[in-house]
């Protein structure tokens, strides 16, 4: 494939965690999927490195579809954002969320994207795609603590998730 998806994860940030479940996620999926996959994982949790790895990467690639994953221990299932939002500013992701996550049984969509890293890495990434001449298709996925018994529900979400992504980047 020309234009990889480029899926992004997190490294640990809190003394008591052992892994990132969004770094969990795609070790998961690497294994499982050979599929036309970028990964730039374990991001440095860090307000301007993130964002800056990032871009970088997207501005080397170019990829159709952008997936930046990060971790939500308090949540049970995946969470799609809607959007991001910095100093009163929103941005709002250009996928149907709703169409992207029909009959998905581990994902909701969220409109907040949180006060923390993954909400500015969002905002940031959705201001330089809105930039772009071409059109990109970006969300970030926020992962719940991956255990053994969500695991295959939550990778068979990821999975659609990614291929509902992939059939959209090429329709428009």
């Amino acid at each position: 494939m020309q234009n990889p998806i480029l899926i992004t994860s997190f490294s640990t940030w809190k003394s008591h965690h052992t892994t990132n479940s969004s770094d969990d996620l795609l070790h998961l999926l690497s294994k499982r999927e050979p599929g036309p996959f970028n990964f730039l994982r374990n991001l440095p949790v860090d307000f301007e490195l993130a964002p800056q790895h990032v871009l970088e990467r997207f501005n080397e690639l170019r990829p159709k579809v952008l997936i930046c994953c990060g971790m939500a221990e308090e949540r049970t299932k995946l969470h799609i954002e809607s959007r991001a939002v910095l100093g009163g500013e929103i941005l709002q992701t250009s996928v149907d969320l709703e169409e992207l996550t029909v009959d998905l049984a581990m994902t909701e969509i969220s409109h907040d994207a949180g006060g923390f890293v993954c909400n500015t890495l969002y905002f940031k990434t959705l201001e330089h795609l809105s930039l772009q001449e071409e059109n990109y298709h970006s969300i970030f996925l926020h992962v719940p603590v991956i255990t053994e018994e969500n695991r295959h529900l939550l990778l068979a979400d990821f999975v659609s998730i990614i291929e509902r992504l992939s059939v959209m980047s090429f329709e428009s």
